[in-house]
């Protein structure tokens, strides 16, 4: 069954026969806080999801779909924004109906049941639910058609299978009545309430697991991460997405409204939404790299500068070379979605600290990279004597920022392994930062981080720094 009949069927037989469960939240408003007290308090409590698109930390500053736009209506209200970071909609429902948030930021689907909990506000966008599984094995030798014969399209194949979702997710409940739908029972488990969609997604992309469901919009986003996902399976009908207040709350969702009316009348909302969505998302980052070019005795137009830095920095300048290759591919003119520019990808915001201005000039640019380097190498040796260690630490720190690798360190020391050195001791719990068991502990100040990719920018510099040893002079 082709995807458009799927969906067309659906329209025919899908029906809501889920049964409203027990609350363990407040399920109505148990103080009065509207538009003008918000206005006299000064201040937006937002309960914003700690995710990958949402809201997160990019070298120390806060981003995410959510958040900018919770910034905009912050400053369209003339008031600031404080922002709780939550762990599922029961929680948020729960917090924001005892007065301890006073809009639910998520990505929420309006459903009949959570209408009688919150009031909605006018629909963002749409989305659907989607499967998630992995492409076959060699998929990119594969005809289109042979990869497709080893996809489940037709919902009617789930009967029997095992698919894994979050604890207490509106996936469950779709799983459910498309199993009553389709005459078979599908096999739905519920994860531990620690984990999150994002962990079992890439639970099928490594293979650890055949099947999940989630939101077709953050499906896109991660397919980005993992090529190897197929998320073409259509599970549901679209959904209105939208976020979620106070019931006692009119003039509040009142003002909410008149904003995203004019969020997406001057291209705000679709600037967002193209942003996190559409754009590939650390794309350079997570592409390849072609290592022919490399068999000369020049890398760049920059390696007198990478020298000269590496004499500072007592360094090989082929390990400079190897750092500023993985952030721009020697480009001086790139500028990445978060805002890095040049060939060291500097934040304006590290320029400024070092006292440079023009971070477009390639010169000022390395140089601005190397001091970086040198400030985060001065850091590490007070807790990581060894070289060969401590280049890793400075490494990931430049990446993803210090206080992520800080709050990995103290991890470390907390479960009883070595803080001094790298591989399977302070990588691996750099790595674990994005499961809420890590990133939710007292200790990890910085948060939520997608951090399995600084551990691969950590390898990726270095092996291509051993490539470039064997084929380029010193």
């Amino acid at each position: 069954m082709t995807r458009a009949v799927f969906v067309f069927a659906l329209l025919l037989c899908f029906t809501d026969c889920e049964k409203k469960p027990k609350t363990t939240f407040a399920a109505e408003p148990t103080i009065i806080r509207d538009l003008n007290d918000i206005r006299k308090q000064g201040y937006i409590t937002a309960l914003l999801d700690n995710n990958s698109v949402s809201y997160f930390i990019y070298k120390g500053r806060p981003m995410g779909y959510e958040y900018e736009l919770l910034k905009h209506l912050a400053k369209e209200l003339r008031v600031d924004l404080k922002i709780k970071v939550i762990s599922g909609i029961e929680e948020a429902i729960d917090k924001l109906n005892r007065g301890e948030g006073d809009i639910i930021a998520f990505p929420l689907t309006i459903t009949k049941d959570r209408t009688e909990y919150v009031s909605f506000t006018n629909s963002f966008f749409n989305t659907w639910q989607v499967l998630v599984q992995r492409k076959p094995h060699g998929w990119r030798q594969l005809t289109s058609d042979d990869v497709e014969k080893n996809l489940l399209r037709n919902p009617h194949e789930l009967i029997g299978k095992d698919v894994y979702v979050i604890n207490g997710s509106s996936f469950k409940n779709r799983l459910e009545n498309l199993s009553q739908e389709i005459g078979g029972q599908i096999i739905v488990h519920e994860d531990s309430a620690n984990a999150e969609t994002e962990s079992l997604i890439r639970q099928v992309a490594l293979g650890e697991i055949e099947y999940t469901v989630t939101d077709q919009m953050l499906a896109l986003v991660n397919q980005l991460y993992y090529p190897d996902i197929d998320i073409n399976t259509v599970l549901s009908l679209p959904q209105q997405i939208a976020w979620a207040v106070r019931s006692n709350s009119p003039s509040f969702r009142t003002s909410i409204n008149d904003w995203l009316v004019q969020i997406k009348r001057d291209g705000t909302l679709k600037i967002m939404r193209e942003k996190y969505f559409e754009n590939p998302i650390f794309s350079t980052l997570l592409a390849s790299s072609d290592y022919s070019s490399f068999r000369t005795e020049k890398l760049s137009p920059y390696d007198d500068q990478f020298k000269k830095g590496a004499a500072e920095l007592g360094w090989d300048w082929r390990l400079i070379a190897s750092i500023a290759f993985q952030e721009s591919n020697f480009n001086p003119r790139t500028k990445s979605w978060v805002g890095a520019i040049g060939v060291m990808q500097v934040m304006p915001e590290t320029g400024e600290y070092f006292g440079v201005t023009n971070l477009w000039d390639p010169k000022q640019n390395i140089s601005v990279g190397v001091r970086f380097l040198k400030f985060l190498d001065d850091y590490w040796k007070k807790s990581v004597p060894e070289d060969g260690e401590r280049m890793k630490f400075v490494l990931a720190s430049y990446n993803v920022g210090l206080t992520h690798v800080i709050d990995a360190q103290k991890l470390t020391k907390k479960y009883g392994r070595k803080t001094d050195l790298w591989d399977d001791n302070v990588g691996y719990y750099l790595a674990q930062k994005s499961n809420p068991k890590y990133y939710r502990d007292a200790l990890a100040s910085a948060g939520y981080c997608r951090c399995d990719g600084p551990v691969w920018y950590v390898k990726q510099v270095l092996q291509r720094y051993e490539e470039y040893k064997i084929h380029i002079a010193g």
